[in-house]
């Protein structure tokens, strides 16, 4: 970016530019943290395609946290199983609606489409008084001492405005990532992707997530609402030949579809084609400019994950740019961003771009493991895998629930505590408290002594305790005081006795100061 001399223009806190998902749920938590905000998008409106598609557990539970949830559940399909398949043949199904029993209130995957999720995020917003600037598009963006200076091109002429921080939520070929002269490192896939949002889908369980190999493609189906006269809906992706990259039309998807697999439908809403990309931005932050979304990392679509990753850099950036805005917290504090943020997005490209190789692959050992493994291992995993430890841990990587961000608080005495870094465990009755959004420290089956030791260390902070009577399935430790952030993960853990010196100790900066006045 270039340096601007200061001027006149709208002033804010925070200028978001990109009002998908990203951009909307950081302009919702910003507005609820009392923070100035601009949104401004070039589209006239919200998506009306519907694009992303799942939204996982720990999306859920955010939603819960802003207070939407309900808008959320009144509108999603939950996917009862997943189906592989080998050609016309479906193998047996995968339960999926108690994937994360015990470990979240929202167990199992939900599917509601992006532009459905956008409407339900921009009626909040404008709800609470923030209304989207829409066809408006950033056309430079110039740093300036506190800050930086946008100059915005709308349909009525050109204005500024001054942001002491701008977020680029603007997607995969980001405006703002181009301004700031950030690479985007990486690959894109060969192949073209056709996918058809279709309705009157025969040859596939409704409510399923289908997986179906072929001897030259694949194709995966997701759920989806039932149209107005209530016809299933599902979306139908498939992979188009090398040599037929060119003529992929919606008459080749619907022909492969049902000469592959068996699988017709009546109708379409959508039908579109792409190629996967598996990329980085190789820093989320420069200077007062942050990245997130899809203008951070775009990568494959196998797992559902992109949509809810940006919701949570979303989630995960608000706070701290709401508490350096507000003076709470040193702007040091916002280097944690990319340290927490990019090595989820990191680990999430290698490990989709690996299943997606493998799902694409047409070796013939890969061929012969998709054909027959799943006859095999699929029956007894759906009898064993759910009754094993492995399997709440894959229920928390699928729910984007186990994501881990190195914190320097670790340790409580000699022993490393295995909840520090990550989302506090839900014990049944512990997330209530969280949508106070606020820093607060949480304490679990303590005795009295330690209990009182808890009530004294949280006077002494200056933040809200809160007890509960049982730690419930979860790792958290009797006895033991842990200190909680805005959004939800373990910053610290500490015997009562010694927990406010060392909470400052490890997480000083981070705990906003209390203001005067």
């Amino acid at each position: 970016m270039q340096q601007a001399e200061p001027h006149d223009g709208d002033r804010v806190d925070v200028l978001v530019v990109g009002a998908g998902p990203t951009g909307l749920m950081l302009a919702n938590w910003l507005v609820k943290l009392g923070t100035s905000v601009t949104l401004i998008d070039g589209k006239a409106g919200p998506t009306r395609e519907s694009r992303a598609l799942g939204v996982h557990s720990r999306s859920m539970e955010i939603y819960d946290q802003l207070g939407v949830v309900d808008r959320v559940l009144a509108q999603v399909v939950h996917a009862e199983s997943m189906r592989q398949g080998f050609g016309r043949t479906a193998f047996a199904p995968i339960p999926l609606t108690g994937l994360g029993r015990g470990l979240t209130p929202y167990p199992g995957i939900y599917m509601l489409e992006q532009s459905a999720n956008e409407r339900i995020l921009a009626d909040n917003l404008q709800e609470v008084g923030l209304p989207v600037r829409w066809r408006q598009r950033l056309s430079s963006l110039t740093e300036e001492a506190g800050g930086v200076v946008a100059a915005i091109d709308g349909p009525t002429g050109s204005s500024t405005v001054r942001a002491r921080f701008a977020v680029g939520c603007d997607g995969a070929s980001s405006t703002v990532r181009s301004l700031c002269g950030t690479a985007f490192e990486g690959t894109t896939s060969r192949q073209t992707f056709y996918l058809v949002d279709a309705v009157g889908v025969r040859g596939l369980a409704p409510a399923s997530v289908n997986i179906r190999q072929g001897a030259t493609g694949f194709l995966l189906a997701f759920p989806m609402r039932p149209d107005a006269s209530g016809r299933n809906g599902q979306r139908l992706i498939g992979i188009a030949g090398d040599d037929d990259a060119a003529a992929v039309t919606e008459d080749y998807a619907r022909h492969r579809f049902a000469e592959s697999f068996g699988v017709t439908y009546e109708d379409s809403r959508w039908f579109s084609t792409y190629r996967v990309h598996h990329r980085i931005a190789a820093h989320f932050r420069t200077g007062p400019v942050f990245l997130a979304g899809d203008a951070a990392h775009v990568h494959s679509p196998v797992g559902a994950q992109g949509m809810n990753t940006g919701l949570q850099d979303a989630h995960n950036l608000a706070f701290k740019l709401a508490d350096v805005a507000a003076g709470r917290v040193p702007e040091a504090v916002l280097d944690r961003y990319e340290s927490e943020r990019r090595p989820v997005a990191l680990r999430l490209l290698k490990t989709t771009d690996a299943l997606f190789r493998g799902i694409t692959s047409r070796s013939a050992a890969a061929m012969l493991v998709r054909r027959y493994v799943p006859r095999v291992v699929l029956p007894v995993g759906v009898a064993v895998l759910p009754h094993l430890p492995i399997g709440r841990r894959l229920a928390g990587y699928l729910g984007q629930l186990r994501i881990h961000y190195r914190m320097e608080g670790a340790s409580s005495g000699r022993h490393r505590d295995a909840v520090v870094g990550r989302r506090l465990p839900w014990t049944g009755e512990n997330f209530d408290v969280l949508r106070a959004a606020t820093w607060q420290v949480h304490l679990y089956a303590a005795e009295r002594e330690a209990a009182l030791q808890a009530e004294a260390a949280a006077l002494d902070l200056g933040l809200p305790l809160h007890t509960f009577a049982t730690t419930g399935s979860s790792p958290l430790r009797p006895g033991i005081l842990y200190l909680v952030r805005p959004d939800g993960f373990v910053a610290a853990a500490s015997p009562p006795a010694r927990a406010a010196g060392s909470f400052r100790s490890t997480c000083g900066d981070q705990i906003p100061r209390p203001q005067e006045g």
